[in-house]
């Protein structure tokens, strides 16, 4: 699998980047003013995530989504692996990342890449999304935010 930025914005693989959000509108904002990188397996794009400095010194994780024929080979922790080091090398202190209250799976994996649950923005899917999201049988109303601290 080979890791790269992405050169020009005309090329994000935006079908992919919603199967992590749904909303077309917020992937496009963040993809046009974050930092898109994609994994490839033989010349095939098999993920994609976004990274944008949200504060001083902190990166965050956008988005991170891997197509579902390829979930499950540990391409997620392979991809945020990647994330994690491009920030340390590029100066970031801290790198974070939001999910779903009703994201077991992502929520268990971000906790293995040894990320920790910093807090929760009570209803932000509530506010920020017009449909609701139900995974694993729950209701998404919650995002969970979880930080890495990189020093």
């Amino acid at each position: 699998m080979i890791i790269e930025k992405l050169t020009s914005l005309e090329e994000a693989p935006i079908e992919l980047l919603l199967l992590a959000d749904p909303s077309r509108k917020l992937v496009k904002k963040y993809v046009t003013a974050g930092e898109c990188f994609l994994a490839k397996k033989n010349n095939e794009i098999i993920a994609v995530y976004v990274l944008l400095q949200t504060k001083p010194n902190t990166i965050e994780i956008m988005n991170i989504a891997v197509a579902e024929k390829e979930q499950r080979k540990g391409i997620g922790k392979e991809i945020i692996g990647h994330a994690v080091e491009y920030a340390r090398k590029q100066g970031y202190l801290a790198i974070e990342v939001g999910t779903g209250n009703s994201s077991i799976g992502q929520l268990a994996l971000y906790q293995k890449c040894g990320f920790r649950i910093v807090g929760i923005n009570h209803d932000f899917f509530v506010r920020n999304y017009e449909e609701e999201i139900i995974e694993n049988g729950i209701i998404c109303r919650d995002m969970i935010r979880l930080e890495r601290k990189l020093t």
